[in-house]
């Protein structure tokens, strides 16, 4: 670890000044507060003459400075953009740069931003010793976040400011970090050297580049990640130093790709860009022709899936069975006329054929000169294709096997026709290497085909079948998967009757792709389940499921294949009929859409929380009431982003197509998926509406009482006579003695600290109420609330005890009852099943 900052801190000055970032500190109103010496080299002005005035000065183009004013007055958030700029020498001269600007947070809980610029005409190529921030940047797509680490420290090397992106990075979190050293932070011999870099950086004034470290993990999360970061001292407008800024990056994956990039050639730039079996097969027969062979066939075994009928449902034909089925096709004469089978057909061979033989066998046939004679025994086991050999003069032949995993896919053919040369041992080793990397994206195809379809008919099976809301809302929805290339996600969505007519939906993506992905989501959904059973508010669900996910992660074996820590986004809100209030929270979700009954759409201003299984901050609730006939959508972010499209963009375009009142909710759910999605989607797109109804002043009746045993008869009578005035006489005795019970409770437990006898303390308060509705919907739910918070708990009494069969008798009359809190108390509630004719 010294050695790389050693040689960091020695490197060349030539190579400094072409490939290191210029590093610029503002503050929240977009001023210069520290000025490094990079960024003096590039655009020629001194930290005297930059620091304390508008960075806006320095861009050129009348559009670059409108960006920076947004940013310096807040209306970009996070990471406010990457993009290309010109700026201004201070000889008058432009300079043509990438900007790349990212937040930053302080203990002041002020914004600041850092801004690298980098030279355009040195993103093309990158000599070994450029920084590693560069060509990640120059790969960027514009107006993206670079997923850069930030840290900027003071001379005493304590951390003032820092991005979002560095916590996930290092492993140090953002409470550890804030106003400590680096090895008061994470103490060890890794930060020692790494805060001696600094020391070096603050006295000298020269960046250094390229300085590797492990990430500050814990030890049973340690994988052998690996950072790289470049310093850079900040000075102000005196000339005295401000501190040091880092940058870093996590370059492990790049390492890596580098690593096998030195090895593949141009068979891995060509074969296998996608899980595609033809496609792929394909590739391979384009690549050897005309480069290895005029003529090649790629046929594949009936075991590879190729979404084709099964060769074994085929007959036999003039006595040959169809081994093959042919996927790649290839001549360097148009139309390839020396094959006898196009692509996508069943090949037919005779059972003695050197292709089932190498089938069989799984080597290599190879026949330099093939003997086209009159009467030779390729006329005897296949007249129709020893035609196709003499009248397009094939003489030369190689057949190699394509196997996997030890399994045999299909043969390769490579025939020469207008090449005179004879094939020779070399060419045999070249085609088994081609072959051999098609070989291992066809099995990696193959495997995926069946991984898809397991997670298909998982999610199939996991997602709600016949969802619907009751009496509170109509629901349509859409659920597409993801291509073949991306693999299926995580993507749920629940409609969960609630008690009190009321209805919860959800929407949620769980981090990743494939059967993992599938599996995790359909344990996320459980748990939201039984937490909605729960009846607590929506942000109380979300953190309670948020420390589900946590425990999820901390139980997965971390030795098992393509296990990873489980993190998803989440919508989860309950709608209410009867005062037609929607009650929302969200972790890390795209914030939903609210089209009013005229067409109106709007997104609410929903605190955004952070995604499950991370723990970091808690959620927030928002209370929105509804016109009746609003359309609630909920979605995921596999409809609003894409390759060329951020979320902002895509919101926009979502509002647009939903604005559209006419429509019934299937067709707008049909029309707004159709129109937003991507060919081919990159993410699991899902859709979710919600038109809410509302429920009339005749399906609910409420009344107060005093919390005195004497109005429990008053509450019978008047639930009794509500019950005739709805026609539900059969269900009067019952509900009465519901009511009775619950009432009963109410005054013994409720309001506060009862004292088991109805009496309060001085310290019940002052409500000394109890108020029961009825509600007629699907169901009858009778509901009696109070100011206590206590839960109650159905007691099995002895025979000899006088009281505690009150909520028994409850169970037993009614299909099922729970409770739930209010701000003010809480609400008993027991639902009971209504006539069809009700």
């Amino acid at each position: 670890m010294g050695s790389s900052a050693e040689t960091a801190v020695s490197a060349p000055r030539t190579a400094l000044d072409t490939v290191c970032p210029a590093i610029a500190l503002l503050d929240s109103r977009g001023t210069v507060v520290g000025w490094s010496q990079t960024a003096q080299r590039l655009v020629g002005y001194s930290a005297a003459e930059v620091v304390g005035r508008s960075a806006g000065v320095l861009l050129a183009a009348a559009d670059d400075r409108a960006k920076a004013s947004r940013t310096a007055r807040g209306e970009t958030r996070r990471c406010a953009w990457s993009d290309l700029a010109r700026l201004r020498h201070r000889d008058g001269r432009g300079i043509d740069v990438r900007l790349c600007v990212s937040s930053l947070s302080g203990q002041d809980g002020g914004d600041w931003w850092l801004v690298c610029a980098t030279d355009r005409t040195l993103l093309p190529t990158w000599p070994t010793e450029a920084t590693v921030a560069e060509p990640l940047l120059a790969t960027l797509p514009l107006r993206s976040c670079p997923p850069i680490g930030v840290v900027v420290r003071d001379t005493r090397l304590r951390c003032i400011q820092v991005n979002d992106t560095q916590g996930s990075k290092d492993g140090i979190p953002l409470r550890r970090r804030l106003g400590r050293r680096l090895t008061e932070a994470a103490p060890g011999r890794e930060a020692e050297t790494l805060e001696a870099v600094m020391h070096q950086v603050l006295e000298s004034g020269d960046p250094a580049i390229n300085v590797d470290y492990q990430a500050f993990l814990p030890v049973k999360e340690r994988g052998g990640r690996t950072l790289t970061a470049s310093y850079f001292r900040l000075d102000d407008a005196r000339g005295r130093v401000l501190g040091v800024c880092v940058v870093s990056v996590d370059v492990t994956d790049g390492l890596r790709a580098r690593e096998r990039l030195a090895v593949l050639g141009e068979a891995s730039r060509r074969i296998g860009t996608t899980l595609d079996v033809m496609r792929t097969a394909q590739e391979l027969a384009a690549l050897a022709v005309p480069f290895l062979a005029d003529y090649a066939t790629v046929d594949l075994a009936g075991s590879v899936p190729l979404g084709e009928e099964p060769l074994a449902h085929l007959g036999p034909r003039d006595g040959r069975v169809p081994a093959f089925r042919r996927a790649g096709l290839a001549s360097v004469h148009p139309g390839t006329p020396e094959s006898l089978f196009a692509r996508g057909e069943p090949v037919f061979v005779p059972p003695t054929s050197p292709f089932t033989g190498v089938l069989r066998s799984g080597r290599s046939h190879f026949e330099p000169v093939l003997d086209t004679s009159p009467g030779s025994r390729l006329d005897q086991l296949d007249p129709a294709r020893a035609q196709k050999v003499r009248e397009h003069a094939m003489h030369s032949l190689m057949v190699v096997p394509i196997h996997a995993r030890g399994a045999v896919l299909g043969v390769a053919v490579f025939v020469r026709t207008e090449d005179p040369r004879p094939f020779e041992e070399d060419d045999l080793l070249l085609a088994e290497e081609l072959v051999s990397w098609a070989a291992l994206a066809l099995d990696n195809a193959r495997q995926y085909a069946r991984e898809r379809a397991a997670a298909l008919a998982l999610q199939r099976l996991l997602h709600p079948h016949h969802p619907t809301g009751g009496c509170a809302a109509d629901v349509a929805w859409r659920y597409l998967p993801a291509d073949s290339h991306h693999g299926i996600g995580g993507d749920w969505f629940d409609v969960i009757p609630l008690s009190g007519a009321r209805v919860a939906l959800v929407v949620g993506d769980v981090v990743g792709h494939g059967i993992h992905a599938a599996a995790k989501m359909g344990r996320l959904r459980t748990a939201l389940h039984t937490l909605a059973d729960t009846d607590m508010p929506p942000d109380e669900v979300l953190s309670r499921l948020d420390e589900q996910v946590i425990r999820f992660t901390e139980a997965e074996d971390p030795r098992s294949p393509g296990i990873t820590m489980m993190a998803a986004t989440c919508l989860y809100a309950v709608y209410d009929p009867v005062t037609r209030v929607c009650t929302m929270a969200r972790a890390g979700h795209p914030p939903p859409a609210v089209i009013d009954p005229r067409g109106h759409v709007t997104f609410p201003d929903l605190p955004a929380g952070a995604p499950l299984g991370l723990g970091l901050a808690p959620f927030e609730s928002v209370a929105v009431e509804l016109a009746e006939g609003s359309v609630l959508a909920f979605y995921t972010d596999g409809l609003v982003e894409g390759r060329h499209q951020d979320i902002s963009t895509g919101m926009n375009r979502l509002g647009r197509a939903l604005a559209r009142p006419g429509l019934t909710l299937d067709g707008l759910c049909s029309t707004t998926v159709d129109r937003l999605r991507v060919e081919p989607p990159g993410d699991d797109v899902t859709l979710l509406l919600a038109r809410t109804r509302s429920l009339s002043a005749d399906q609910v009746a409420s009344w107060r009482f005093p919390s005195d045993p004497a109005a429990v008869g008053s509450a019978r009578t008047l639930a009794a006579r509500q019950l005739i005035q709805w026609g539900l006489d059969h269900l009067a005795e019952s509900t009465e003695l519901i009511v009775s019970e619950l009432f009963t409770n109410a005054i013994i437990h409720g309001n506060g600290h009862g004292n088991g006898n109805g009496e309060c303390h001085s310290e019940c308060g002052s409500d000394r109420t109890v108020g029961l509705r009825l509600i007629r919907h699907t169901m009858l739910t009778c509901e009696v609330s109070d100011a206590g918070h206590s839960h109650p708990l159905v007691r099995h009494p002895r025979s000899t005890d006088e009281h505690g069969r009150g909520l028994f008798l409850v169970t037993q009359l009614s299909r099922r009852w729970g409770t739930r809190h209010i701000p003010d108390g809480k609400i008993i509630w027991a639902d009971q099943r209504l006539p069809a004719r009700a």
